[in-house]
């Protein structure tokens, strides 16, 4: 099945997901999160070989680790979110260090711009979690121009991230047909989406270090700032919601590969894997 032109059936409604996530999404800070992922925007830039003057647009850009990247290495960047508060955010950063910088608010499943409009899409864990892959992937073919590159940044099913969201889709379960988020960290699912209007997609698996102080302030750091570990606390019952504490403890407890885990020095570290991709666009 070709899911460019004949999209995997759901049985969702995914406007009604859209807006749930939307809300999710706006809740919190992700800035407050996002911010420290930003290393992974710079490694994305220099993967996509992005040069001077290259129109370059960012995707579910969030507070614009990405979209600061490419505007460093002297891009015509265009930072898009459905979150206006997060674009406001990025372009106060971009402010900060004097650098040229667009941000107008979108949807990643139709995007407001014609055909072949940008010589580089980028997404760093954004476009993952639109709820209809098949359109959000056309979408980024579409305003790519041809011999363009669309690179992401997407969490993995095996990383920290996407065995997280496996713990809360056991919490709250997702609706029935959506397809997880983490698939687009996958090759397989990558090449459904893009392979007949690619001529190479290119995957390296990159691993980015989560570092706090313990697991109980990544659970406090997140479900006060990070909309959807937000929602879904605010969603349980106190019963519930302590045992998907435990839970995420658990998780990352079996994760944690930091040498100092007691005392003093105690400390949180757990590398969570992610795909870097660049597809060239046919």
């Amino acid at each position: 099945m070709n899911a460019m032109t004949h999209p995997l059936p759901v049985t969702s409604d995914l406007a009604a997901v859209k807006q749930r996530q939307q809300a999710a999404w706006s809740s919190g800070n992700y800035a407050v999160v996002g911010t420290t992922l930003q290393i992974v925007g710079e490694r994305l830039a220099e993967a996509a070989d992005l040069r001077w003057d290259e129109r370059v647009l960012d995707i579910a850009a969030g507070n614009g680790n990405a979209s600061l990247a490419a505007a460093r290495r002297g891009c015509v960047v265009t930072s898009t979110d459905y979150v206006p508060a997060l674009l406001e955010l990025g372009q106060q950063r971009a402010r900060a260090e004097q650098l040229d910088m667009t941000v107008q608010e979108a949807d990643a499943e139709a995007l407001p711009f014609a055909d072949a409009s940008f010589d580089a899409v980028l997404s760093t864990f954004g476009v993952m979690f639109t709820p209809d892959h098949a359109r959000a992937a056309s979408e980024m073919l579409r305003v790519c121009r041809p011999g363009g590159r669309i690179a992401m940044a997407n969490w993995t099913p095996e990383g920290f991230i996407g065995q997280m969201f496996k713990v809360l889709g056991k919490h709250l379960p997702p609706p029935a047909g959506l397809q997880p988020p983490s698939a687009w960290g996958t090759l397989a699912h990558l090449q459904q989406l893009f392979g007949d209007r690619a001529t190479a997609i290119a995957v390296t698996p990159r691993t980015f270090n989560f570092r706090y102080r313990s697991p109980a302030h990544l659970i406090d750091v997140f479900r006060t700032w990070y909309g959807p570990v937000q929602k879904a606390f605010q969603a349980l019952p106190a019963d519930k919601a302590a045992e998907l504490e435990r839970d995420l403890i658990e998780l990352q407890d079996r994760l944690n590969v930091s040498t100092a885990r007691h005392g003093r020095d105690a400390a949180l570290l757990i590398p969570s894997e992610y795909l870097e991709i660049v597809i060239t666009r046919a």
